[in-house]
């Protein structure tokens, strides 16, 4: 996801996709350690995107 669509979303939006993509990254790891995934970059770009919900809604509430 990019920024300016995680921008956009209400804090429920991000809730609900912060808790599926941590669901896809936890499968992804699984999956990789089981068997080589074909390409185990998506596992950085699930983290990462995990870690960008989590500080917007992380301002969200600080503000």
């Amino acid at each position: 996801m990019k920024k300016q669509e995680i921008k956009e979303m209400s804090v429920e939006g991000l809730t609900e996709k912060l808790a599926e993509y941590r669901k896809q990254h936890s499968d992804l790891k699984m999956a990789h350690f089981v068997t080589p995934l074909e390409n185990p970059l998506q596992i950085r770009k699930v983290r990462r995107t995990v870690a960008r919900l989590a500080t917007e809604i992380t301002n969200r509430e600080n503000q």
